[in-house]
């Protein structure tokens, strides 16, 4: 089958966009949050959909065992601000969703944020990732996913991060501004993907806290094992292996999971000129990342 033409970049606000995201607008601004939903927030490729399977779990695990085994995660958990002709827009199935929390995923900088959630107060998990791994994961992302622009070789694709010509713009901006959100909106949990790596039973320890959960033991062993990487990647409700505009066969989207894999990526020279524009743009000095555990 004919797969479309790819997307082109444009300026919508200041942040690169593509009309996957923009066509829905006005409609995603007026989304009716509600003081018990989740938004999760986070920059493409920096561990959305584990973030989002581990509060699946802790929520619905047990009471919804028939959704895990037959609703998709990308169902379970909508993308707000989707909207493609294939499929049904993610403001559509958010506002049909018959769970409470609803829990619901966004790629939106901070200050795209429709404002019924700051209204209502709701709770946002941000996850942000180290910029080299983040840029690896989005380059392969993008060659494997029709509806992500044409990625071009490593090399350009490494250059365009930089320049921020990405689909939800900076990485700089993304992960500032929701980092800046935090000090000033309480009910704002920022994670770090490298954390999560390292120890993720205590990163769950620290999301259950900032949620108001005490699951049991098990419950918490259950959590921690059924989103450890490898079973994610197994599992067809949440390795996206039933989104048709995905080639799995090009880079499975669920690829390692590791840190520090923009080693076998980043020749010298693109790893001195990457550092350089990082201590250029990296403004805040509060926020810092581990490149390697």
């Amino acid at each position: 089958m004919q797969q479309p033409p790819r997307p082109t970049l444009f300026d919508f606000h200041g942040v690169s966009m593509t009309k996957h995201f923009t066509d829905n607008w006005d409609n995603i601004q007026k989304f009716k949050a509600r003081p018990d939903d989740i938004l999760i927030a986070t920059y493409p490729k920096a561990g959305t959909t584990w973030v989002s399977y581990i509060l699946d779990l802790l929520y619905f695990g047990q009471t919804c065992p028939e959704r895990q085994a037959s609703v998709p995660l990308h169902e379970r958990v909508p993308f707000l601000e989707i909207s493609t002709p294939s499929q049904p827009k993610g403001k559509d199935l958010a506002d049909q969703l018959p769970t409470t929390p609803r829990l619901i995923k966004t790629h939106l900088p901070v200050q795209f944020i429709p404002k019924s959630f700051w209204e209502q107060n709701s709770r946002i998990v941000y996850v942000a990732r180290n910029a080299k791994d983040n840029a690896v994961s989005y380059f392969h992302f993008g060659c494997m996913n029709s509806i992500q622009p044409e990625t071009g070789d490593w090399s350009t694709f490494l250059n365009d991060f930089m320049e921020a010509k990405m689909v939800f713009g900076s990485w700089y901006d993304h992960v500032t501004g929701w980092w800046e959100k935090k000090q000033t909106y309480p009910k704002l949990h920022y994670m770090l993907y490298e954390d999560l790596i390292e120890d993720s039973g205590r990163e769950i320890d620290r999301l259950c806290s900032f949620l108001g959960l005490s699951p049991s033991a098990e419950e918490k062993e259950r959590v921690t094992t059924g989103s450890n990487f490898d079973n994610m990647k197994q599992n067809k409700m949440t390795n996206f292996s039933t989104v048709k505009v995905m080639n799995h066969a090009v880079s499975p989207f669920m690829r390692k999971g590791k840190v520090g894999d923009w080693k076998n990526h980043f020749t010298v020279a693109q790893n001195e000129a990457f550092d350089e524009d990082y201590r250029r743009k990296m403004k805040n000095p509060t926020l810092q990342f581990r490149t390697e555990l």
